[in-house]
């Protein structure tokens, strides 16, 4: 009899056989996708210097912990490498191979790449940053790594990243609107065309995961349920800056977020009610017994959200990062 482990190598062997149909539709081809030189200052330029000063006096306008969420992006969008290398240790992925799963890991964290270059390029220009304590953050984040309970199970995986491709994609495009209203409109940009990658890499990977509803849906219900029950968390949620502890800043983090309107409570319920529709849970059929338990719980589980969230409170108090100059 097919074990756990067989039947979820025989779904990826399955997908991977449409890897070709998934690398053209979610992701750009190299030669025409942007650039970070496209939407930054040119060297070259006679209005170089203008440019920059333009860059440093809208960054002036830009709210604390707005600027605050906007380095926390980037550390978390430059810490590319872990997120890599977790992907490359799925179940069904073949590191090695210049084809599949691989070729698909690869690519994604190429266009992923490009998003922390380019945020890093705006906050050393932006003249408001200390980039050598970001850059600490970073390291540290790189060192640090994550837990993000899914081990090398690719359900949990697609489940999880298919989530925070959402959330981060929010996150952009919020930053995006708010500094737009203050006028600057060279970061809301940036901020824009990061956020139209992660849609299209959230759309990928919410795909994967309707498919292997399709083929498994049992397996991929209770991964489902599993990753709600122990809550999806942020690829930075071990944040910290020089001198703190491991985690420490993640928190400071996400109230910056939330008094910022950027990504919220309330945010990460309607990622799950979209989830929960999109995957069509609710009519979902050729369940065992413990998937159809599952399933009663995820789409019970954005109403007992919402009650705890009407209870929870934001500290109205900014904590004053390392990151940011005086």
């Amino acid at each position: 009899m097919t074990n756990f482990s067989e039947i979820r190598l025989e779904v990826m062997k399955t997908l991977e056989k449409s890897m070709n149909s998934f690398l053209e539709t979610y992701l750009k081809p190299i030669e025409e996708i942007w650039q970070p030189s496209e939407v930054l200052p040119d060297f070259a330029s006679s209005d170089f210097q203008s440019e920059i000063l333009r860059i440093q006096e809208q960054a002036k306008d830009l709210d604390y912990d707005l600027l605050m969420v906007l380095i926390g992006d980037t550390i978390t969008e430059e810490a590319l490498p872990t997120y890599e290398a977790w992907l490359m240790n799925i179940s069904g992925i073949d590191q090695e191979s210049r084809v599949g799963w691989s070729q698909w890991v690869r690519a994604w964290t190429a266009e992923e790449n490009r998003h922390g270059d380019l945020l890093n390029k705006f906050l050393y220009l932006s003249g408001r940053v200390n980039m050598h304590e970001v850059e600490i953050s970073t390291q540290h984040l790189i060192n640090d790594g994550f837990d993000l309970q899914t081990a090398s199970d690719p359900y949990r995986s697609f489940i999880y990243t298919s989530f925070q491709e959402m959330a981060t994609n929010l996150s952009h495009r919020r930053v995006a609107v708010a500094a737009k209203k203050t006028g600057n409109k060279e970061l809301a940009k940036m901020c824009g065309y990061i956020a139209h990658d992660e849609a299209r890499h959230a759309n990928a990977y919410k795909s994967f995961v309707k498919l292997i509803f399709e083929m498994d849906p049992s397996e991929i219900m209770l991964a489902f349920e599993d990753m709600m029950k122990k809550r999806i968390v942020m690829p930075a949620h071990f944040l910290r800056e020089s001198g703190g502890k491991i985690g420490e800043l993640f928190r400071h983090f996400s109230d910056a977020a939330q008094r910022t309107s950027v990504y919220t409570t309330s945010d990460y319920i309607d990622i799950l009610k979209s989830l929960l529709s999109e995957w069509n849970i609710e009519t979902i059929t050729g369940l065992n017994e413990r998937a159809e338990r599952a399933r009663d719980y995820l789409l019970s589980l954005p109403a007992r959200l919402q009650k705890i969230s009407e209870r929870l409170t934001v500290p109205e108090k900014q904590y004053q990062v390392k990151w940011i100059t005086p």
